[in-house]
C-alpha cells in the first residue's frame, strides 16, 4: 500500500438494471472523494461485463442529458490481475501502464455487484473494498435469504411467500396468511425494479410476470401499513458501528416509493430527522444496528422499515450499498449528524483499508 496517497479504483456501471443509477451514484462519489488524500482511478462495467477505466468528467449529470452508461466505445479497456510481485492492481492489458491500486470502492448496485460476485472477486485479488463482505453482500441482496436471517436474530419483518419457476400462483393457505394488498417483487433486485402492488388475487399472475423480467425468483409479500422510515448503519476505522439520524420519505398522490418516485419524478420529499414518537427513533436506530449483525455486514448499510401508527416496527430491507446520488439518503442522514459527504467517503474508505480483506 501506498505510505502516502491512498489510490482509490471507483467501481461502477454493471450488468444490472441499476446501471445508471450505480453511474450517477459514482459522478457524485468521485466529484467528492477529497483529492489531497486520494488518487482516483474511475472503472466503469458495461452492461455487457466489460471493464473499463473512463474519464470521470463523462458522468457529469446535466439537466436534460439522458442517463448516464458505460459504454464499449468509453476509455480504454481494464481487468483485474493478481500477480506475485505486485500485490494487487489494476491492469490495462492494451498498454504496458499498470495502475496500482489501494482499495475499491464498488458503486455498484444490485445483481452482479452488489450481490458478493464482485466482492469475492476483490477478495481473490487481495484488494480491500468499500462495504460489507460476500456473505453478507450475496444474503442482503436476496430478500427471502434477507428475511430469514433477520427473523432468526429476532427482527419483525413482513409475512411472505416466494415463487419460483414454474409456479406463478399462491396456495389458498398462503393467501389466507399474507392477506390484500400484496407487494410483488423480484428477490435479487433494488431501487424498487419489478415491484407493482397486486390489490386482487387475479392481479398476481401479471405482477408475477413483470418481477420476472427482473429474477425468475419472486416474492409476494403482505403489505404493511406504516410509515417508510430509513436508516443509515456506518462502521468506523476504529470498529465502532453506529446508526444514524432516521429519514422519512414522502411520495405524492398516494405513491409507492418506486424507481421513478426514487430517480426520476420530481415527487418525493423528506424529513431528516424522521418525526416519530418518543422512543421509537432509538428503537429504529438500535434495530438497524442489530440488522446489520444479524447479516454479519461491515462497513455500511441502509435499513428501510415499516413504522406503524401505534408504534411497532417492521424490518423492510437491507441494501449493503446504498445509492450515493446527489438526492440519496444515506449521505443525507449522515450529513444531519455532522458528518459531511466528502468526510462520510473518507470513513468509507479508511475503514475498508483498516478492515483489509480474508477471514475476520
Amino acid at each position: 500500500m501506498s505510505t502516502d496517497r491512498i489510490r482509490v479504483a471507483v467501481l461502477f456501471g454493471g450488468r444490472s438494471g441499476e446501471h445508471a443509477v450505480s453511474c450517477i451514484s459514482a459522478a457524485s462519489v468521485l466529484k467528492n472523494l477529497d483529492r489531497d488524500l486520494f488518487d482516483v482511478t474511475a472503472i466503469g462495467i458495461t452492461r455487457s461485463g466489460r471493464w473499463r477505466q473512463v474519464d470521470p468528467a463523462g458522468l457529469a449529470i446535466e439537466p436534460g442529458r439522458a442517463l448516464p452508461e458505460v459504454t464499449d466505445g468509453t476509455g480504454d479497456g481494464a481487468a483485474l490481475l493478481r500477480v506475485d510481485t505486485v500485490p494487487s492492481a489494476l491492469t490495462l492489458p492494451t498498454t504496458a501502464e499498470m495502475l496500482h491500486v489501494d482499495v475499491v470502492f464498488p458503486l455498484l448496485h444490485g445483481p452482479f455487484g452488489e450481490d458478493g460476485t464482485v466482492q469475492g472477486l476483490l477478495e481473490l485479488a487481495n484488494l480491500p473494498y468499500v462495504g460489507p463482505g460476500v456473505l453478507a453482500s450475496a444474503a442482503a441482496m436476496d430478500k427471502d435469504f434477507t428475511k430469514r436471517l433477520l427473523a432468526s436474530a429476532g427482527l419483525p419483518v413482513a409475512p411472505y411467500a416466494v415463487l419460483r419457476l414454474p409456479d406463478m400462483t399462491l396456495s389458498a393457505a398462503e393467501r389466507d396468511r399474507l392477506g390484500l394488498p400484496v407487494f410483488v417483487k423480484p428477490a435479487r433486485a433494488g431501487s424498487s425494479l419489478g415491484v407493482c402492488r397486486a390489490d386482487r388475487w387475479e392481479d398476481v399472475p401479471e405482477a408475477v410476470a413483470q418481477a420476472r423480467l427482473h429474477d425468475p425468483k419472486v416474492l409476494v409479500e403482505a403489505a404493511v401499513v406504516g410509515r417508510e422510515i430509513e436508516c443509515g448503519v456506518l462502521e468506523f476505522p476504529d470498529g465502532r458501528i453506529e446508526a444514524s439520524p432516521t429519514a422519512e420519505i414522502h411520495v405524492a398522490g398516494g405513491r409507492f416509493y418506486d424507481f421513478d418516485a426514487k430517480y426520476l419524478d420530481d415527487v418525493a420529499t423528506f424529513d431528516i430527522p424522521a418525526q416519530l414518537p418518543a422512543g421509537v427513533e432509538e428503537r429504529v436506530r438500535a434495530m438497524a444496528v442489530a440488522a446489520f449483525r444479524a447479516l454479519d455486514a461491515q462497513g455500511l448499510a441502509r435499513v428501510d422499515f415499516f413504522v406503524g401508527d401505534d408504534g411497532t416496527v417492521t424490518v423492510n430491507e437491507v441494501n449493503t450499498m446504498p445509492g450515493f446520488t446527489p438526492i440519496s439518503m444515506f449521505p443525507r442522514m449522515w450529513g444531519a449528524a455532522g458528518l459531511g459527504y466528502r468526510e462520510l467517503l473518507t470513513v468509507l474508505v479508511r475503514t475498508a483499508i483498516a478492515r483489509g480483506t480474508g477471514l475476520r
